[in-house]
């Protein structure tokens, strides 16, 4: 069964729940699976907010070009 697409989590959403992760990994109580299934999450996360950080970058540098002459148009992340 496919699984469903999720939602786009915000990079502060992302940030916590990445932290919350690395707590539970880090108390070593997790039986092995379910600590891999969170690092799974964990990686996927990170993803999600180097691309969100990518894409802001991206907006920055649009926003600080030096030529003025440019035109103006609406920033559209890249569909994954």
């Amino acid at each position: 069964m496919p699984k469903k697409a999720e939602q786009p989590v915000s990079f502060e959403n992302a940030l916590q729940q990445l932290e919350q992760i690395v707590s539970r990994l880090e108390s070593g109580e997790l039986p092995l699976e379910e600590a891999l299934n969170e690092f799974e999450h964990g990686v996927q996360l990170a993803r999600a907010g180097q691309q969100q950080l990518q894409q802001a970058e991206q907006r920055v540098h649009i926003l600080l070009s030096d030529d003025r002459d440019a035109p103006l148009t609406p920033f559209t992340p890249d569909a994954e």
